[in-house]
């Protein structure tokens, strides 16, 4: 089954062809990064008529890559949630449109599920059950992964997602943006040890998040060692360095208090923020430690892009689910109210 994928949930548009038998064939992606510069933050109306402009001529082009035409292809997935509502009409009526001019199946996939199974495009796939963390600039959570659709939600960011506190000291910092991606990029000029900042909730139990105390922790240190309205490059740099270990660090106490506590050795990390180098490195040797096993999705597959939504969409299409021919979607949809397949 040669199933199209459509992501436009934010400010991507994500592209890509999966083949049930023979896997990924092509894919294409374009950021609004530009667009949105200039105002420091995604501005929703700017991104929905961007996806207008943008979606079916990068079709094409994934189509072109793939050898292949509007006809061979078998069924048209693309993201119904959660995201932006006027970014993800765009994706829904072209992907819904395509499939009833081309009289195939559609189906609408969640975002988030999206990410949580983009490891399984890898050569060396992650088997059920594992603990994923699913962080991003949007979501910053816990779940028990026992098979596609049956998801037990054990921990959450009580207010900001990571990949968002990150975006926020970027802005602090007077990084570009997007700030957090920056932002580690910052940190690998900082010294560790001249900052200490707090690993949020990890004196006590449970698995929820919470950053915001953190991104104040921040502020006021940069307001504590601002010299003339402005600071120091190595101080940036060091103050980015001391909050991408923080948040590392909380994010390693949790996954490895999650893992206990569900007595799984497979942790998944996917969303934007599992391109972290360092997040990656610290969580590889803290799983390993306990005899347990990190797996994760390639770099261009961990930010926002259409081969998660086409493997996804797949894996459901297989299992003979579909939408009807109405066009839906869910800017908020709890990922614990899907089906298992």
């Amino acid at each position: 089954m040669k199933v199209l994928g459509i992501e436009t949930s934010c400010d991507e548009t994500g592209i890509a062809i999966y083949d049930s038998d023979a896997g990924l064939l092509a894919d294409g992606l374009y950021s609004q990064v530009e667009i949105h510069a200039k105002y420091g933050g995604v501005i929703p109306e700017l991104a929905s008529r961007d996806h207008i402009r943008k979606t079916l001529p990068l079709i094409n082009k994934v189509l072109k890559g793939a050898n292949l035409v509007y006809r061979d292809l078998d069924a048209v997935s693309y993201t119904a949630g959660p995201g932006l509502v006027g970014a993800l009409l765009v994706g829904a009526s072209i992907g819904r449109s395509m499939a009833m001019g081309l009289g195939i199946p559609a189906i609408g996939v969640h975002h988030m599920e999206g990410h949580l199974l983009a490891p399984m495009l890898e050569a060396e796939s992650p088997k059920f059950p594992f603990v994923a963390l699913l962080v991003s600039g949007g979501h910053t959570q816990l779940v028990r992964v026992d098979s596609i659709g049956q998801y037990k939600l054990l921990g959450e960011s009580l207010d900001d997602a990571a990949g968002e506190a990150f975006d926020k000291v970027g802005k602090m910092l007077g990084l570009p943006y997007p700030g957090g991606p920056r932002v580690a990029r910052l940190a690998m000029q900082g010294q560790s040890g001249r900052f200490e900042f707090p690993r949020p909730m990890t004196n006590r139990p449970g698995l929820d998040f919470s950053f915001s105390g953190l991104k104040t922790f921040v502020k006021n240190t940069i307001a504590e060692h601002t010299d003339s309205d402005a600071l120091d490059k190595q101080t940036s740099a060091d103050i980015a360095k001391a909050f991408e270990e923080a948040v590392v660090g909380t994010l390693t106490i949790k996954c490895r208090r999650a893992l206990e506590q569900t007595g799984l050795e497979t942790l998944v990390i996917a969303g934007g923020v599992s391109a972290n180098i360092s997040l990656r490195e610290i969580l590889e040797s803290a799983v390993t430690k306990i005899g347990g096993r990190l797996y994760y999705a390639q770099q261009q597959y961990c930010t926002d892009n259409g081969a998660m939504i086409a493997y996804a969409g797949c894996q459901r299409l297989l299992a003979g689910e579909s939408d009807d021919l109405g066009i839906y979607v869910k800017p908020r949809w709890p990922l614990e109210s899907l089906s298992t397949i």
